[in-house]
């Protein structure tokens, strides 16, 4: 979004210049905001027909004015993790990495190990839900905690919390399973590359407000 509005504002004191004054601010703020909006209408009605990602889409679509306009928070790689569906999660790992043979949670035994499953219900993770919980609420669901973080510095450090704390030990047990001699050969660990390159594809997300 800063590329449209910052190509805007260039275009005004351009066309100032060429007059032979500079714009008023009012001018300035005025164009920045319309190209601020445009820039949010092309971004929702392209992740209107968006096919992958779409449980994110459909936490953050309806607030994106809120999430681009946003004084704080920044999007850690563990966050971002929950956020998108993309990491140490059993359904990532099987269905798009092919790093497991199946979906099942190591955690708690339960046959898919999705991003929400270890937001919302993994038994494993109890203690730190209750602690999240307790800053933002009993809906886990993906709208109702991006709403919540938005709502407040707190609230999006909480949830931040809950992520780091929870995926750094699943990270930590993924590198046992493929670090055990006895892994299924899809487990094996392939080295450093494989890592950089995952924690790459999580940059679109951005890193902050």
């Amino acid at each position: 979004m800063e590329a449209g509005v910052l190509a805007e504002t260039y275009r005004i004191r351009a066309e100032s210049r060429a007059r032979g004054g500079p714009p008023a601010i009012e001018v300035i703020g005025r164009a920045q905001r319309m190209a601020a909006r445009r820039m949010r209408d092309r971004w929702k009605s392209s992740l209107a027909d968006a096919l992958y990602g779409k449980r994110t889409i459909e936490a953050i679509r309806p607030v994106l004015g809120l999430w681009s306009r946003r004084k704080h928070g920044v999007l850690s790689y563990r966050l971002v993790q929950v956020l998108t569906s993309h990491g140490c999660f059993g359904h990532y790992l099987y269905r798009v990495a092919r790093r497991e043979p199946t979906p099942t949670c190591h955690e708690c035994g339960a046959v898919d190990d999705t991003a929400q499953h270890t937001l919302e219900e993994c038994s494993k993770w109890d203690t730190q839900r209750r602690t999240l919980v307790a800053a933002i609420g009993g809906d886990l669901s993906l709208p109702s905690v991006v709403l919540a973080m938005l709502s407040s510095e707190a609230s999006w450090d909480a949830v931040a919390d809950f992520c780091e704390e929870v995926i750094l030990q699943k990270e930590a047990a993924e590198r046992v399973r493929e670090e055990d001699p006895d892994a299924h050969p899809l487990r094996r660990r392939r080295g450093g590359r494989r890592r950089r390159q995952f924690a790459a594809r999580q940059l679109p997300l951005g890193g902050g407000g």
